[in-house]
């Protein structure tokens, strides 16, 4: 966890606090705040971000007292009431169900490089992922386009800040790192973060390119780079639209990168999130090896942490699998297990996008209502619209209701959101939605480029089998069926009936069964 001595001055949104005079100002107005919620606000602030548990602001707030937890949340609504929120309905206080509070927004305000070196702030890397966003340059020098720039930070920060499992450190109100070229391994020393994001701003008349750049504090390697061209002209819609953009690829991109990190660990030495990172990585491309070897480290991640949620999701999803591709030797204690994680996965799952697009998806596999399971994918990308797996996992559900034009529009934004990053399982989905919309020529594009990317993908060759014999090309549906025999025992999917559409399920049965059939 990162701290402070109590000299520095931190900012969230238009406030100040000053932790050394423990005075809280807003737009440089004082705001008074009674004792108790003075004393939480202080020790959110000092947590920098990450979370502090009740029974920790408990014992800060009466140390060796008992006391109700109805203290505790009186002084905390009366904070929230003082801080009102950050002008997008967002509260600057986030709960986290079932673990404690964190300050969200952050931001530390010192008077230049030189003084990061003195003891004002006292730094320790977390054992979490953590990054902080340096203010993005104005590379044309144009004091009036500040503002802009500014807005781009903060809705980076915005959409960052919806990964619950990364700890957003702001620093967009500081002009400490704008007046010199910094060392990125000494700010992620002094900041306590393993990430860097960093950019810059060039405007030429009613055009402006924003470049981001993503970076390993403790290595100095980069691991994302891009640019974004667009024009002045909506300049909320360009500051949303890069937010969600840098966020959505920035995701992955830090899950790599911890799953990497993760390996040089010794497997004694490993705690759940460095086992759910690991099975992460090696869960896709998805094969039957694969599957095992996730569910092995999520088991342990899970053991060590019962009610940790990407863990049990990811685990539902693994088992839920090994059904479809007709791997598991007891299908039905796979699809049982496959349950009973996704359900215990949503009940912890809080307002983490990703654990309850997922299991939502799991559960509409094996039959729970898919008008219900939508919902709850919709409600998953309000909570956080950069998720791009969030947005697989909602066109799947969507292709499943038969609607498969809708669920290319989910796919592509998955895509837009995150390019390189499961595009295997993305493209097999559009490929599927155009074979179900009898589009076959332009199903039989995708499938292909899917099974480039996850050459041994059961769904993509079944799809581009059925696509091939529904075409009367019977002598390629053989040869794909033949490939597909090599991966899976199983040319038709078990009868988990994931297509909800009569007319869908029996065309894609159909061309299966021509398919296995030319193939005999």
């Amino acid at each position: 966890m990162t701290s402070l001595d109590g000299n520095g001055e931190i900012s969230f949104g238009r406030f100040r606090l000053d932790l050394r005079r423990r005075e809280l100002s807003h737009d440089g107005r004082p705001v008074r705040l009674r004792r108790r919620s003075l004393d939480i606000l202080c020790a959110l602030a000092s947590a920098n971000g990450e979370l502090v548990s009740k029974n920790e602001l408990i014992e800060r707030l009466w140390p060796g007292r008992a006391v109700e937890d109805g203290n505790l949340y009186f002084h905390m609504s009366a904070l929230r009431a003082a801080l009102g929120g950050n002008g997008d309905g967002h509260s600057y206080i986030v709960t986290v169900p079932g673990r404690g509070y964190r300050l969200a927004g952050l931001s530390f305000k010192l008077t230049g490089l030189d003084r990061l070196t003195s003891q004002n702030l006292r730094v320790t890397l977390s054992d979490k992922p953590s990054i902080a966003v340096l203010p993005f340059a104005n590379l044309g020098g144009d004091p009036e386009q500040e503002y802009f720039i500014n807005g781009v930070v903060e809705e980076i920060l915005t959409a960052l800040s919806r990964i619950r499992w990364l700890s957003v450190i702001a620093r967009s109100s500081s002009p400490t790192y704008t007046s010199r070229a910094v060392d990125v391994k000494q700010v992620g020393c002094h900041l306590g973060v393993r990430y860097v994001l960093e950019g810059s701003v060039r405007k030429v008349g009613a055009c402006v390119r924003i470049a981001a750049q993503l970076i390993d504090a403790t290595s100095g390697a980069h691991l994302w780079a891009d640019r974004f061209d667009g024009s002045l002209e909506d300049v909320f819609e360009l500051q949303d639209r890069v937010g969600a953009s840098v966020a959505g690829v920035v995701e992955p991109a830090l899950q790599a990168a911890e799953a990497a990190r993760s390996t040089c660990r010794p497997a004694s030495d490993l705690g759940a999130y460095d086992c759910y990172v690991r099975a992460l990585a090696v869960s896709h491309p998805m094969t039957k090896e694969a599957i095992v070897e996730a569910l092995d480290l999520l088991k342990q991640a899970i053991a060590i942490e019962r009610h940790y949620g990407p863990a049990l999701a990811l685990a539902a999803g693994c088992h839920m699998q090994s059904v479809n591709y007709s791997w598991a030797e007891d299908p039905e204690t796979a699809r049982r297990k496959a349950v009973d994680l996704a359900r215990r996965a949503l009940q912890v799952a809080g307002d983490d996008a990703d654990v309850i697009a997922s299991a939502a998806m799991t559960l509409a596999v094996f039959g729970e209502d898919i008008g219900t399971m939508r919902a709850l994918a919709d409600h998953a990308l309000a909570l956080n619209p950069s998720c791009a797996r969030g947005w697989y996992h909602s066109g799947f559900l969507t292709l499943m209701a038969g609607e498969p034009d809708r669920a290319i529009e989910q796919a592509e934004m998955s895509l837009r959101l995150s390019p390189r990053t499961w595009s295997g399982p993305v493209h097999t989905m559009i490929g599927a939605s155009h074979f179900l919309s009898r589009r076959f020529d332009e199903a039989t594009a995708k499938l292909l480029l899917a099974l480039g990317v996850a050459p041994n993908s059961p769904v993509a060759f079944r799809y581009l089998a059925a696509c091939y014999a529904s075409l009367g090309r019977l002598d390629e549906a053989r040869n794909v069926v033949k490939r597909l025999r090599a991966i899976t025992p199983a040319v038709t999917p078990p009868d988990i009936m994931y297509l909800r559409n009569a007319q869908h399920r029996k065309l894609y049965l159909s061309g299966l069964r021509l398919a296995a059939g030319a193939a005999a």
